[in-house]
């Protein structure tokens, strides 16, 4: 489940690195002589957008509120799934085209009115690809710093297996925040139809263009 910065109440702010409008806009003209970065930077904000939709799809009514009120709860819908290319996202699932319209819409005014989170997303593959690499190297280094004996080494898998699970799922979310996701300021939505994705697999495509 996200929250939203906004509902966040501190003395102190030690998020440097919060998002501004111009901020990939600028980026882009600083260094517009970097080959493939408008891609990169449009692939960042799509990709926090696909989130941000699946988190609007999601959401139901909170069956413990009292009648006559609207809180809502922010679900995940595991039966639905995004992929993100430079151009737009596929949508994957059974949703009807004029909920997604507006879920879309929402989406993205939701993340840039100060709704970050609905940035990044438990099953994001990016929390995968975090923990294979985390996995990975703690168990490279388990020869180097423990015996070279059976019941070593195996012990040792171990406990880099069980830190890898326990650190992974945080450390993913904040390689989406920072490095995978960036909060889309300058995308607009062209069209949505239904389309058929790399493989061949029917789903939505929400198209989207670049906006100064």
């Amino acid at each position: 489940m996200t929250t939203s910065y906004s509902g966040e109440s501190s003395s102190f702010n030690f998020d440097f690195l919060a998002p501004h409008s111009k901020q990939d806009a600028d980026l882009l003209q600083q260094l517009s002589f970097i080959p493939g970065l408008k891609e990169i930077l449009m692939l960042r904000q799509v990709h926090a957008l696909e989130h941000a939709t699946v988190w609007v799809l999601g959401e139901q009514k909170n069956p413990y509120s009292p009648p006559g009120t609207t809180t809502n709860m922010q679900l995940d819908n595991e039966l639905l799934g995004g992929l993100s290319t430079e151009q737009g996202f596929f949508l994957y699932g059974d949703v009807n085209i004029s909920d997604l319209r507006r879920a879309v819409t929402l989406a993205k005014h939701r993340l840039t009115n100060g709704e970050w989170d609905l940035a990044v997303h438990p099953r994001c593959g990016t929390n995968v690809s975090v923990a294979m690499l985390l996995t990975a190297g703690l168990a490279v280094s388990v020869p180097f710093l423990l015996p070279f004996r059976p019941i070593e080494q195996l012990i040792g898998f171990g406990l880099a297996a069980t830190a890898a699970a326990e650190i992974a799922p945080d450390l993913g979310m904040l390689t989406q925040r920072y490095i995978t996701t960036s909060i889309p300021f300058n995308l607009a939505v062209e069209n949505i139809t239904i389309a058929r994705d790399f493989w061949g697999k029917e789903s939505h495509f929400v198209k989207v263009y670049w906006e100064e």
